[in-house]
């Protein structure tokens, strides 16, 4: 009776509570500890909020997606301990909402009361919008054509179809082993991709054969795979390819790279069969930021963690190995889980050796594979060295996994959908290999223009390809999304008073440009 009693003096507090509109002047510095002043009292929100964490049973949510501080700046820098601050103070739970959200679903209209400046109730008059599972049922559009090469890397969470049970991780019955496949092989098809990168997987070539045989049973093309003579004894992972053999070729043989971690940095040259191109994929699994660090490798409090040499060196061995290679072809396209965000120092290391890092490129800081503790970065990287940047017509994270409950894991449920089929989302890059000649690249250098009149952006695109179209705020939350073919597009832009960024890119082209709107 009592509980029903709080519920029941809860609802009339809401019903009869003056409505007082909460101003959010900006959502990259609010602070729940502003709402001390309407504590007690029903409250509207005049911008949208997002879920930033769903672990634990509850949500966490803030004006702002919380993004991983070296994610966007420097370790230790002044922008860095502004991040740092302003994450721990910017968010705050809510209550009183129903039904399952993922993180990064957007909440329109939402109405609370403020039981404290950590915790709100929600009046269920709220709207939750974008990234929902159904958004999410095909893979992002990476601006293919009937040519377009498509690379995924994925890292799968130690999938096993041996020694079941012989480790603290992976599936430790058959039953478990039967779901996580079934997820992960699901999650593999809806990336639909000519070649994959895949690290987490079991020594040996038994998991890398299931999964190239359950490709080539899905989607009608033949799969196989890179043998690299390993044993499926013990229970440390590696890094392999699986890929379609209609449509690429290994050239040569396989490199194996063991600075620091064994068998977890692989290069191996394919050759396109549709256009003879060549180029150098290389797939790595840094060392992980867990476990006990000593010496350079100690937790240095940059934000960086335990074994930032390690895998800084790591990265060094990879641009090493690269340089010994690229007289094959220049064309190289670094990815998997580097785990490293994108401003620490293993990442700094290949960017400085003049690689682009395709996540800032085509995303600017709103990209992310990977969420940890509320806070979403990407671990998992796609980098490109400068002969290649010109042919990736499209890059994305395809965000199935980082954003979904622990509890929807083959080991927690009995879900066998896609989503979770790990902890860190697939990185999907699409590649126009050979088409980046200097002609081309000329007609193309100054084909897009940007023009603002008001609130109204006029794009003019001189070349009629395809073009994507996004706006962010500074701290890279995502405002508006769209793509056109023409050669004009004009949009509203119904924004409030601040700072933007626009991001227009179209094959082989680029622009980013300020907007201020007063």
């Amino acid at each position: 009776m009592k509980r029903i009693a709080v519920f029941i003096a809860l609802a009339a507090a809401l019903a009869v509570s003056a409505q007082t509109i909460v101003h959010i002047d900006n959502p990259a510095t609010w602070k729940a500890g502003s709402l001390s002043s309407n504590v007690g009292k029903v409250v509207r929100f005049d911008v949208p909020f997002y879920v930033c964490n769903n672990y634990g049973g509850y949500l966490t949510v803030s004006p702002r997606r919380i993004m991983s501080p070296t994610n966007q700046a420097l370790p230790s820098s002044v922008e860095y301990n502004t991040i740092v601050s302003n994450n721990s103070t910017g968010t705050i739970r809510l209550n009183g909402v129903s039904g399952y959200h993922r993180n990064g679903e957007r909440i329109d209209g939402l109405q609370a009361y403020v039981n404290s400046t950590s915790s709100l109730t929600a009046d269920g008059t709220q709207t939750f919008v974008g990234n929902t599972r159904a958004d999410l049922a095909t893979r992002p559009d990476l601006n293919t054509d009937d040519s377009t090469l498509v690379v995924c890397a994925m890292n799968l969470e130690y999938f096993l179809v041996e020694n079941l049970g012989s480790g603290s991780m992976g599936p430790s019955s058959a039953a478990q082993q039967a779901r996580q496949y079934s997820k992960i092989i699901k999650a593999l098809v809806a990336c639909n991709a000519d070649l994959y990168g895949l690290v987490e997987i079991e020594q040996g070539q038994g998991a890398l054969a299931k999964l190239a045989q359950g490709l080539t049973d899905a989607l009608g093309r033949n799969f196989t795979y890179i043998n690299d003579g390993k044993s499926a004894n013990g229970t440390y992972t590696k890094a392999g390819y699986v890929y379609c053999s209609d449509r690429v070729k290994p050239y040569g043989v396989l490199r194996e790279n063991n600075q620091s971690v064994q068998n977890r940095k692989k290069m191996q040259v394919f050759t396109d069969n549709m256009t003879g191109e060549q180029f150098i994929f290389s797939i790595n699994h840094f060392k992980a930021k867990s476990g006990t660090g000593y010496g350079q490798d100690a937790d240095q409090g940059d934000g960086q963690g335990i074994f930032n040499y390690t895998r800084t060196l790591e990265a060094q061995s990879v641009v090493s190995s690269y340089n010994s290679l690229k007289y094959i072809d220049p064309d190289i396209l670094i990815m998997g889980d580097l785990n490293a965000y994108a401003k620490e120092d293993p990442i700094m290391t290949l960017t400085n050796a003049g690689m682009t890092d395709l996540h800032r490129y085509f995303h600017a800081d709103s990209s992310y594979s990977y969420v940890f503790r509320g806070q979403a970065g990407y671990l998992d990287h796609a980098l490109v060295s400068a002969e290649m940047l010109p042919q990736v017509a499209g890059m994305a994270a395809y965000h199935i996994n980082s954003d979904e409950s622990d509890d929807y894991t083959y080991d927690k449920s009995n879900d066998e959908t896609m989503f979770r089929s790990s902890d860190h989302d697939p990185v999907l890059v699409a590649l126009h290999l050979g088409r980046s000649s200097t002609a081309l690249a000329d007609r193309l250098q100054h084909g897009i223009r940007i023009k603002r009149t008001g609130n109204k952006i006029q794009i003019n695109n001189q070349n009629a390809e395809t073009c994507h179209v996004r706006i962010y705020t500074p701290s890279g939350q995502l405002v508006l999304q769209d793509r056109f073919s023409g050669t004009e597009y004009t949009t509203e832009a119904l924004l409030p008073g601040g700072v933007y960024i626009i991001d227009v890119y179209g094959y082989q082209t680029r622009i980013q440009q300020k907007l201020i709107v007063n």
